[in-house]
């Protein structure tokens, strides 16, 4: 019942591809749709038998900061199981990316996990220009634009969508558990959803999954972001091996953007 860990983590089950052209993929985005300070809360829920159950939490932050004297950002992404299943399975995990303010690349990347009594820690050193990735004492080849699975998710709120056609694929390459991989995830086109927060108009993307112990593989996860230019993650929905899992946002802070693509509350009176 490792749901956090799959949903903070759903980049590392991309499906590796050839390296994609340098001008069709996620590569020194200017940052337009976030703002130091900007907090995204979601509830997380597991499907096994047509019910959803809330099974925990997680949290995205953004914070200014200074790198060797560049500007830089640091992005945080925590996760939590509910109290009430901590019995069953405990998950209290932090992941952090400290980027480049203007190419939204990343110089560090630490994660902390403690998932049912396991317990890790991990740091990665980015050198961009030099194409290496360095985790311990070990020094690993990475390639233009490289980024960590939650630097990522940043770049990809910079894309600008109006260009996409239907089943364009975005092209990203990442590092994560000492190797690079070269990915994408796919223009679904537009819609209007109702989240647990309200109703909105939305993207529609998927990324490629590889089937394992937990997914089935394939472009079955579902990711809906704001159509506006905020373009934050307000729905996550993917089935796995037993059941589903679906992470909505309920709340946010300091949205640089109006978020126009809120067409109305949901009423929880």
């Amino acid at each position: 019942m490792y749901i956090l860990y799959i949903i903070i983590n759903f980049l590392s089950w991309l499906n590796p591809i050839p390296v994609p052209p340098a001008n069709n993929g996620v590569c020194n985005q200017i940052n337009n749709s976030f703002i130091p300070g900007e907090k995204l809360q979601y509830n997380i829920y597991y499907n096994v038998i047509g019910l959803y159950v809330n099974a925990g939490s997680a949290e995205l932050t953004t914070q200014s900061s200074n790198w060797n004297g560049s500007d830089a950002f640091i992005f945080t992404a925590t996760g939590r199981s509910n109290s009430k299943y901590d019995w069953i399975f405990k998950v209290r995990d932090k992941y952090e990316s400290i980027v480049d303010a203007r190419s939204l690349l990343p110089y560090q990347f630490t994660r902390q996990i403690n998932e049912g009594g396991f317990h890790q820690s991990e740091s990665i050193q980015f050198n961009q220009k030099g194409k290496t990735a360095i985790t311990a004492d070990v020094t690993y080849k990475t390639a233009d634009c490289t980024h960590d699975v939650i630097s990522a998710i940043y770049a990809a709120r910079n894309i600008n969508y109006a260009f996409c056609q239907m089943n364009d694929k975005i092209f990203l390459n990442f590092f994560l558990d000492k190797e690079l991989y070269p990915s994408y995830f796919k223009f679904l086109g537009r819609d209007v959803i109702t989240t647990r927060f309200g109703k909105f108009k939305v993207i529609k993307i998927a990324p490629l999954l590889v089937k394992g112990t937990v997914f089935d593989g394939g472009e079955k996860m579902t990711i809906w972001v704001t159509d506006d230019e905020n373009h934050i993650p307000v729905r996550l929905e993917t089935p796995i091996i037993v059941g589903s899992i679906k992470m909505d946002m309920v709340g946010y802070q300091n949205l640089k953007h109006p978020l126009t693509s809120l067409i109305e509350l949901v009423d929880t009176k």
